[in-house]
């Protein structure tokens, strides 16, 4: 066989063999594998896997140029070169879609949700956040009873009125929700998500939204069961529509679009789930999108924003308002 045709075959077989892999690296949702190790982990920096991509696409096509003159290994270069390349490029193309604009116009009710890393952001930068956005609902993962106590001290002078809960101990959440929503109490009922404390907050009269302040475990490869189990948990609680779920998910849209059922992912109504809320020390569009507002059926979302302003506040997370309507 010449020369010429084994280099376009070997680069045909190459393509062939490698465009499942393609595939993977930018919608494992078609092989169901968005939650198994490895994949979970890369696709929840979807612009950092684009970059790494690329930058290995372009030593392929360098790899491709170099051996010309040695036809099936340029072949074989030359097609990971482009399927590698094709990767990147859906990569970026998910993320495009997804949208990075954000905006919390006026509504009914706005609903915001911030990781404190263990109280590193301060009662008075919590109480800033609620101030400047409004907040009704605040899900606070990793903040104690204590400091829920002072954010609601300190709020009080402000003439906002907010009732505090916390759930857990070592790791604990907490929730501040507005007065005006009237009383609420904690459904021991409902259960949690292994590992970290959830928890649901449900209005004593029964007129109003239920409150799901949630914290799954991270994907870490000894805790991976965990996570699934503690995703399942929180989307589960949108089989009543008025339900809100707020919090640090440890997870992407790519992790929950087959698990969300009832609930919808906030940021994704509106065109801004690309922007990344974790960590802090990387820019938004390189950070991953791990905070959401999840929302029942009988919501509608007004607009979501994930707050640069407390970059510098302690926390390793941003947070993440929506503002919501009922329909």
């Amino acid at each position: 066989m010449p020369e010429r045709s084994r280099h376009r075959r070997a680069f045909a077989v190459t393509l062939i063999v490698g465009a499942p892999v393609a595939v993977l690296l930018v919608w494992p949702q078609a092989f169901g594998a968005q939650t198994m190790p490895g994949i979970a982990q890369a696709v929840a920096f979807r612009a950092g896997l684009a970059i790494a991509l690329f930058v290995v696409a372009v030593l392929w096509a360098a790899i491709a140029l170099i051996g010309r003159r040695r036809h099936v290994l340029s072949g074989i270069a030359a097609g990971l070169a482009v399927m590698l390349g094709a990767a990147s490029i859906g990569n970026g193309a998910t993320l495009f879609i997804r949208g990075a604009a954000g905006s919390t116009p006026e509504g009914e009710l706005v609903v915001a949700a911030w990781n404190t890393l263990g109280g590193a952001a301060s009662p008075e930068s919590i109480a800033r956040l609620v101030l400047e956005s409004g907040a009704d609902v605040v899900s606070l993962p990793e903040t104690d009873a204590a400091a829920t106590a002072e954010v609601v001290r300190l709020l009080s002078l402000e003439g906002r009125e907010m009732a505090p809960g916390t759930v857990g101990s070592s790791i604990p959440t907490s929730v501040l929700i507005s007065e005006r929503l009237g009383e609420y109490r904690l459904d021991r009922d409902a259960g949690s998500t292994p590992g970290l404390p959830s928890a649901v907050w449900r209005p004593v009269d029964g007129t109003g939204p239920a409150i799901v302040t949630a914290h799954p475990l991270p994907p870490l490869p000894d805790s991976m069961a965990e996570w699934r189990t503690g995703l399942r948990w929180s989307v589960a609680q949108c089989d009543d529509p008025e339900t809100i779920v707020a919090g640090d998910l440890n997870a992407t849209v790519d992790h929950l679009s087959a698990l969300l059922g009832g609930c919808r992912d906030a940021a994704s109504e509106v065109g801004t789930a690309a922007v990344g809320t974790w960590p802090t020390s990387a820019p938004t569009w390189l950070s991953s999108p791990i905070d959401h507002v999840l929302v029942g059926s009988a919501w509608t979302v007004r607009g979501v924003e994930v707050l640069t302003s407390f970059d510098d506040a302690g926390s390793d997370h941003r947070p993440v308002v929506a503002v919501l309507e009922s329909r």
